[in-house]
């Protein structure tokens, strides 16, 4: 019988062409399939783990093809639809399927490594002929047993070591093995259990009776076994090890004596690595209004793949939500609930899973990478063992990152507060837009997806009145609730009178005290983190700088360090201007650290806490301060906008927002949108029982329009004015965006390679480029960057003009000159 010889299209984590083709050996022909990971060299040193993703017969012409080292799974876990969807990404954000594969992948199952070099079992060392080089490389191997090849450069010298490694191989000295380690261990959890010699009760009554006078620590031991087994009852329990010894002193050596007498075993037991809630009974009620936006929605659903709920703050939307789900968990189906931030999936998860229990599962980036490795395969495998039970995540609530899971039957997914920037991923590639990407997703999975907000995103309103998605609202808040009153203090003329104390207005301050004295709860925005925005000297306006990049340096005064917020550069605050010789350097600007700091002057007796990037860079800070929060352990919480993301207090009589000003002068043509969906958002804060809440917006311009439209609650006067102002100047959502970056070292190469890429374009689009210009921050990590700005008419063929620029940029960048320079597009920019 002849032999067929395969080949796979192999897909791996890189900014490379799409697929590389290797070699099947013969013995692996029954096992390969599309969807696998396969383990291959990629180069002369590197190993990784690919996908599969094609099985064919047609051998590459004109190459050497390598042969696949070994196969990862037996099952696939990467399904078609989800390689549909990523080359999907690929082609609409203008990147690679490898850049999406590596955004997509939990990292557990995306193995790398290096090839190493090993001192051959049978080497003959007594040849003298070897270089000093080489003799460097034996000895070394002789020491560490392996190195990789860049110890063995360090080592030799050598910057192309590889040609000496090769002789030695031929020579027989020393091998080359692919070293490529899988670091995610099966959970499993050490229980113990009474042998079958001492499960009769009889038998375990010997045992007390010889351990209660000579090993008082085993009988301890033993009680508490029989507690928490509840053995020789009618409910039996297991008993974890950690249980089990968490209050004995010394448990540990009288648990060892009873297992070496064969009273107790030590067994392990598949577990998972999440703690899963008990569902409540309780169906989900929803207010008459709630009841009638649940039924437009499901009318619209009829219609429309897509559909907008635009529900004011505290107006009920999760209710909805959980009824939604419940109706697709009932048909069998599977729900993804997209948030936009780690941090709201804290308060929200434990809400959801009060409804839904084990079946509700949780995923983002700030899991380990067996935690995330765990959802994925409970997902493609349709459940994991936990202690003897099937858990099946049919209801996935996460980030943006939550898309690329392997769901079978999706039949719904949710974006919650889907105006937020964080759907939006910046860098690197794939710089997708997670909302836009959910209805594309829905749309090849035959689901339907509902967009939540009470601050819509201007596009996603646009579509929605021009009745390409289905629209529904919820105009009133849940249990009849009032808006927050909002009052704006102006700063402008408080300071000409004198009467500022610090950063707070008198109103704030009173607001404050009359919330603390009613036993009620205040949050405080303030929209950069730090103590001081920057130092200053007074003489000659000196202000200390990043070395690395073009921003000033942040003083953080618990670390007591002037730091970077881009690169995390970080120096000792200057005790005299190194220009002027001056001692006299003032902090000048307002951070959260800032106000956490003085705020107790004013009230010595409230407990204060601040939330924000520097309080919450552990896994479980986050849901610490929360649930602090929640329980009135703190008074008065400071934070930025992560305090505005959709959260529910019931106790928050007063919001403060301390500095309004610097949202609106934010040089982007979505700065006043995002401004009334920030202060909209952390308005919603306020009044969410039964009383009315109050918000202060402090400002020097109260009558700005944008904060009269947060005062009045106007949504719609927003959207108008935002529409006619995009009409007029060419924006979305009447135009597509394309933005160009180019990246460089040396400052006079990139403005030389923007204006010569800015020409090749403006000859393709006659009218529709901007730029090039310098970004607000215009070096990052001694990069300078420059940006140029496509505009495409709605009916001018966005795919086409796609096309366009990308030969035009392979076109620049095919010229020796420019080749060192870096260029970065993104479709549709925050």
């Amino acid at each position: 019988m002849e032999r067929t010889t395969l080949f796979c299209d192999i897909l791996l984590p890189l900014p490379l062409k799409p697929v590389f083709t290797y070699r099947v050996p013969y013995e692996w022909n029954e096992r390969v399939m599309t969807g696998i990971r396969a383990v291959v060299q990629f180069g002369a040193r590197k190993v990784y783990s690919g996908l599969i993703r094609r099985v064919h017969q047609t051998p590459p012409e004109g190459v050497h093809v390598k042969y696949i080292l070994s196969l990862l799974d037996n099952q696939p876990i990467v399904r078609e639809k989800q390689f549909s969807f990523w080359e999907w990404i690929a082609d609409y954000y203008l990147c690679t399927v490898g850049e999406v594969m590596q955004a997509a992948l939990p990292p557990a199952l995306k193995l790398s490594g290096e090839t190493r070099i090993l001192l051959a079992p049978n080497a003959d060392l007594s040849y003298e002929g070897f270089s000093e080089k080489g003799n460097a490389l034996i000895q070394a191997l002789i020491d560490n047993h392996k190195l990789d090849f860049s110890q063995a450069q360090k080592i030799t010298g050598i910057n192309n070591v590889y040609p000496l490694v090769k002789s030695l191989v031929e020579r027989g000295i020393v091998l080359l093995h692919d070293h490529l380690e899988d670091t995610t261990p099966a959970s499993q959890d050490k229980m113990v259990r009474l042998t079958l010699r001492f499960s009769k009760e009889d038998a375990l009554k010997t045992i007390f009776d010889s351990t209660e006078k000579k090993a008082p620590k085993q009988l301890e031991v033993l009680l508490r076994f029989v507690y928490l087994s509840g053995c020789f009852t009618t409910k039996q329990s297991e008993v974890f090890i950690s249980e089990l010894l968490k209050p004995i002193k010394g448990g540990r050596a009288a648990l060892v004596a009873l297992i070496k007498k064969g009273v107790l075993e030590e067994y392990l037991v598949d577990s998972s690595r999440f703690t899963h809630l008990a569902p409540d009974e309780k169906s989900i009620q929803l207010s008459p209004h709630q009841q009638e936006a649940l039924e437009k929605i499901e009318e619209s659903f009829a219609a429309h793949g897509t559909v907008l709920l635009h529900g004011v703050t505290a107006s009920g939307k999760t209710e909805i939500y959980a009824k939604l789900i419940a109706q697709q968990l009932a048909l069998g189906k599977q729900v993804l609930y997209l948030l936009p931030e780690i941090a709201l999936t804290t308060q929200i998860i434990s809400r959801i899973q009060r409804n839904f229990g084990d079946r509700a599962g949780v995923y983002h980036s700030r899991f380990s990478p067996a935690e995330r490795a765990e959802v994925w395969n409970n997902l493609i495998n349709g459940g994991i063992s936990s202690h003897g039970k099937l858990i099946t995540y049919d209801l996935v609530l996460g980030t943006r990152s939550a898309l690329f899971l392997p769901f079978k039957n999706l039949g719904l997914i949710i974006v919650d507060e889907e105006h937020d920037q964080g759907y939006k991923q910046i860098d690197p590639a794939p710089r997708y837009q997670a909302r836009d990407a959910a209805i594309y997703l829905a749309k090849i999975s035959g689901a339907k997806i509902l967009l939540g907000s009470a601050t819509p995103s201007v596009e996603t309103y646009f579509h929605a009145i021009n009745k390409k998605y289905g629209f529904v609202e919820l105009s009133q808040r849940h249990g009849g609730v009032h808006m927050p009153q909002i009052i704006a203090a102006d700063l402008r003329s408080l300071t000409f009178q004198k009467q500022m104390k610090s950063h707070f207005s008198p109103l704030l301050l009173q607001s404050i005290t009359q919330a603390l004295q009613n036993k009620e709860q205040v949050i405080l925005f303030q929209n950069r983190r730090g103590f001081s925005p920057r130092l200053e000297c007074d003489q000659c306006n000196w202000v200390p700088g990043c070395k690395h990049c073009d921003v000033s340096l942040v003083y953080h005064k618990k670390l007591h360090r002037l730091k970077c917020h881009y690169c995390g550069y970080t120096v000792e605050p200057f005790a005299k201007c190194p220009d002027c010789q001056s001692p006299k350097i003032q902090l000048k600007g307002f951070g959260t650290e800032k106000i956490e700091e003085e705020l107790p002057l004013f009230y010595p007796d409230a407990q204060i806490a601040r939330l924000d990037t520097d309080t919450t860079q552990s896994k479980n800070a986050y849901g610490a301060i929360i649930s602090k929060f929640e329980e009135r352990k703190i008074d008065i919480l400071v934070g930025t906008q992560m305090v505005s993301k959709g959260l529910d207090f019931a106790n928050v009589g007063v919001v403060g927002i301390l500095n309004a000003d610097n949202m609106l002068s934010f040089p982007d043509y979505k700065a006043h949108e995002k401004a009334y969906q920030l202060m909209s958002q952390v308005s919603g804060r306020a009044g969410r029982s039964l009383k009315q809440g109050v918000v202060i917006i402090q400002t020097w311009n109260p009558a700005n329009p944008t904060i009269q439209f947060v005062i009045n609650h106007d949504y719609q006067a927003m959207f108008l004015t935002q529409l006619k102002q995009r009409q007029e100047f060419d924006y979305p959502p009447f135009v597509r965006l394309i933005l160009i970056k180019l990246l460089h070292a040396n400052a006079q190469m990139l403005n030389k390679a923007s204006s010569q890429l800015c020409q090749i374009l403006k000859r393709k689009f006659p009218g529709k480029v901007l730029g090039p210009e310098y970004p607000i921050v215009p070096r990052v990590k001694n990069m300078y960057a420059k940006t140029l700005m496509v505009k495409i008419d709605k009916g001018a063929g966005l795919a086409n003009a796609k096309k366009i620029i990308v030969q035009s940029i392979a076109d620049f960048q095919s010229t020796m000159e420019w080749k060192t320079v870096r260029v970065s597009v993104d479709v549709d920019p925050a």
